[in-house]
């Protein structure tokens, strides 16, 4: 029980710190900016990357298992991806229509975003890089959704500080806020030792 207990928080932990899809890979930077625009977007958005990072590499870590040993596997694992991040998308919908119908009404603006973006694929890929058991898969896509909604969660506690008027007026807007990804992207790479 120990040993699962630590590979799946070892796991989640390099996910939120180590291996973050935002600053270490620039995965997902586009979703990053939109939902840092408003804090309702912010939830919204990063509750559904860590629930489809989770649930996602849960069943990647099957087909990872079972189908590795096959000869097309490599090119057809984007594909594979895809199906699943897909399954998830339409099973949840279907279930929030079907049972929850409010939720659903919720969700349904945010779903979209939250589930097809480059941070989610990304991180299938890096586990199934990685490889491990059940528990760090899991672990790696719950810290990777974690790990964004903190990258998130910085650049909208700097949003209003980045587009002030003490800025200038050519740097307002993305240059800026490309600039604050940047730095923090190298001071967490400094940081980790990378």
């Amino acid at each position: 029980m120990e040993t699962v207990f630590s590979r799946l928080l070892t796991a989640a932990l390099l996910g939120i710190f180590i291996e973050n899809a935002a600053f270490e890979r620039a995965l997902g930077i586009n979703v990053l900016l939109y939902a840092a625009r408003k804090k309702e977007n912010l939830i919204g958005i990063f509750a559904g990357v860590i629930y489809v990072t989770t649930l996602s590499s849960a069943f990647i870590c099957f087909i990872d298992r079972y189908l590795s040993e096959w000869a097309y596997y490599n090119m057809l694992l984007p594909f594979m991806y895809i199906f699943v991040i897909g399954a998830v998308y339409l099973t949840t919908l279907l279930a929030l229509w079907k049972f929850f119908p409010g939720a659903f009404k919720k969700v349904k603006k945010y779903v979209h975003v939250a589930v097809f973006n480059c941070a989610v694929l990304g991180a299938l890929f890096i586990q199934s890089q990685i490889g491990g058991t059940f528990a760090s898969y899991v672990g790696y896509g719950f810290g990777t959704g974690i790990g964004f909604l903190l990258a998130g969660y910085l650049l909208y506690a700097a949003e209003d500080r980045l587009n002030s008027d003490s800025v200038p007026a050519s740097f307002r807007g993305m240059p800026i806020t490309m600039i604050y990804i940047g730095v923090i992207s190298l001071a967490l790479s400094a940081f980790w030792g990378k």
